[in-house]
């Protein structure tokens, strides 16, 4: 069975992407279940390049087919921000989600309702020979000043989707699994994917 490393340290998002693949004829490995321990600069300009950098560094390193991703909250009332910045938006060393999430909130706090945003993710497929591919994915929502929901990791707590009334955070792991912004980059990715591990005749 072909192998795909997941290039990610982050059990939150590894938890994720394993249940999103797990149909897939694949078998699904970690840097740790392979030997492999690195630190990764990601100092891309975009969550491209961030991806790419990650599955570009571990699929030579790992000699086989490696995932990477990068994703990002984008509030519109901050500019965009945090973006490419959101696992390193808060100002104090060693943040948790939870400093990162009241962080975001202070910035707010002074400016008008609704505080619309996205959640973006970037996916890149990395072979060990240095070939790359990308997919996307987005889910529009705002930001709220409660937390709810005691599911999920970094931002999900604040970030309400809409149409459903609910926060990341409160969906089951079959609904986030269907509209969250990393869900639908690894369904466009899925394609990729699949063609990358069926046997070459």
């Amino acid at each position: 069975m072909t192998q795909l490393l997941l290039a990610s340290t982050n059990p939150g998002k590894v938890r994720e992407i394993l249940d999103l693949l797990g149909d897939l004829p694949i078998e699904v490995v970690t840097p740790q279940q392979v030997g492999l321990e690195l630190s990764i600069l990601e100092n891309g300009a975009t969550y491209a390049e961030n991806a790419a950098l990650k599955a570009q560094t571990y699929a030579p390193l790992a000699g086989m087919l490696a995932l990477g991703d990068d994703s990002g909250l984008e509030v519109d009332a901050l500019g965009g921000l945090p973006g490419i910045r959101s696992a390193r938006f808060s100002p104090r060393p060693g943040a948790t989600d939870a400093d990162r999430r009241l962080y975001l909130l202070q910035r707010l706090e002074s400016l008008p309702r609704p505080w619309t945003a996205r959640f973006r993710c970037t996916v890149a497929l990395a072979t060990p020979v240095g070939e790359v591919y990308f997919a996307e994915g987005e889910c529009p929502g705002e930001i709220i000043p409660e937390e709810r929901g005691q599911g999920g990791f970094g931002y999900d707590p604040i970030f309400l989707l809409n149409e459903l009334g609910l926060t990341m955070a409160e969906l089951t792991t079959e609904m986030k699994n269907r509209l969250s912004h990393r869900a639908r980059a690894l369904q466009a990715a899925r394609p990729m994917l699949t063609e990358l591990i069926t046997p070459r005749v």
